[in-house]
């Protein structure tokens, strides 16, 4: 999304390993057959897949920091650095809604229907979206606000989002809970995006809802903090390290303890959650930041560089091919149709393995497909920036 001036090997590293998690978990070959560290908890508690979104927003508020503190540092640039900003994370959003929208509009004009039906059924936040949104506002707090007042943000917004969700009775229903068709944030989006507009597979909340928006931003925050930290030039780097695990610890210890009262929830993206989440990430940094960028051990980073340095390129077009290829219709034996991708699938992964590995190396091909994609971009230097 932004390119850091004082580039980091080992944040390019890290980066580009959440970003080929995040394909991977995203493209299973069955969504029926799936190892279990690879889906999400059904709702309260944290797999490794939860852990990637938040991962990625983390490192988006870590690159905020290494890109624009120079532009923090001269208030003349403020509203230049702020506009460009406003106008990536519009872009990211729209990016999203693309994705949203494009299957339906195709549908639409092969049915001979009205495109405009599309728009009336579209999911209008999405993970894109969130991470556009996020973007922009966390980008405004960090030219304009002090490392005290981010980090005193970041806890009110832990605090009141918390106290929202724990505190306020849900209209409807009479009293404060955390369950999936009842909680707050359930009710606003159903209130403000209506049915019709949230995630298909719930239709009654969103797990990008309008309201966990908020502890999203403070996800974005605690990287920022980081990202300050990190930049420092007064600090050796043993200390920088100490430092960052010292911190993820912390932080996933009070994470684990708020656990107690506050579960840790993606969906509802929990302030324990969020600490949970960033101090893991923080733990991962430390340690990614002193084998790489400390030690210098640095050729076994190539693979995930190059996932690193086109994230929202190799995230956007993951989500595309499938919509596409989708759309090419074969006529299987039986005379029903499939898409061309699912009929691949079942011809050259499902007879040959059990479902789900056929599943898993799917996901694996996918992955490795799009590297080879990236891999071709990474030694022409091409970087696509949003």
């Amino acid at each position: 999304m932004t390119e850091p001036k004082q580039r980091l090997l080992s944040l390019d590293f890290f980066r580009g390993l959440t970003v080929a998690a995040m394909i991977l978990v995203n493209n299973p070959g069955s969504w029926g057959h799936i190892y279990a560290p690879l889906e999400h908890a059904e709702w309260n508690g944290c797999t490794p897949t939860d852990l990637i979104f938040p991962f990625f927003l983390w490192i988006v508020g870590v690159s905020i920091a290494f890109a624009m503190s120079s532009s923090k540092a001269d208030p003349a640039t403020h509203q230049k650095t702020i506009i460009k900003a406003i106008k990536r994370g519009v872009i990211l959003y729209l990016l999203g809604f693309f994705l949203a929208i494009f299957g339906k509009i195709i549908s639409a004009i092969i049915d001979d229907k009205s495109i405009w039906e599309a728009f009336q059924t579209v999911r209008l936040l999405g993970v894109l979206q969130r991470i556009g949104i996020v973007f922009i506002i966390s980008s405004i707090i960090f030219i304009k606000a002090s490392t005290k007042t981010i980090f005193r943000t970041f806890i009110v917004i832990l605090a009141i989002y918390w106290a929202l969700m724990t505190f306020i009775p849900v209209p409807g229903v009479g009293y404060p809970n955390l369950e999936k068709e009842t909680n707050l944030a359930a009710w606003i989006d159903r209130g403000i995006l209506t049915e019709a507009h949230t995630w298909a597979s719930s239709k009654t909340w969103d797990p990008e809802g309008i309201l966990s928006t908020l502890p999203a931003i403070g996800t974005c925050l605690f990287g920022i903090l980081v990202g300050v930290w990190m930049r420092r030039k007064d600090v050796d780097n043993p200390t920088k390290v100490a430092w960052l695990f010292t911190t993820g610890i912390t932080a996933v210890v009070l994470g684990l303890l708020w656990d107690l009262q506050f579960p840790i929830n993606k969906a509802l993206w929990t302030s324990s959650y969020v600490l949970y989440a960033g101090g893991l990430a923080s733990i991962g940094l430390a340690l990614c930041y002193w084998i790489i960028d400390v030690q210098g051990y640095k050729k076994f980073t190539t693979p995930f560089v190059v996932y690193g340095v086109n994230a929202i390129t190799v995230f956007f077009l993951a989500g595309l091919a499938p919509r596409v290829l989708n759309l090419i219709q074969l006529t299987k034996p039986d005379g029903t149709k499939t898409g061309l991708l699912v009929r691949f699938y079942e011809t050259c992964y499902t007879p040959f393995f059990s479902p789900i590995n056929a599943s898993l190396v799917w996901a694996i091909t996918y992955v490795l497909g799009f590297y080879v994609l990236l891999y071709f971009m990474y030694k022409k230097n091409i970087i696509i920036k949003v």
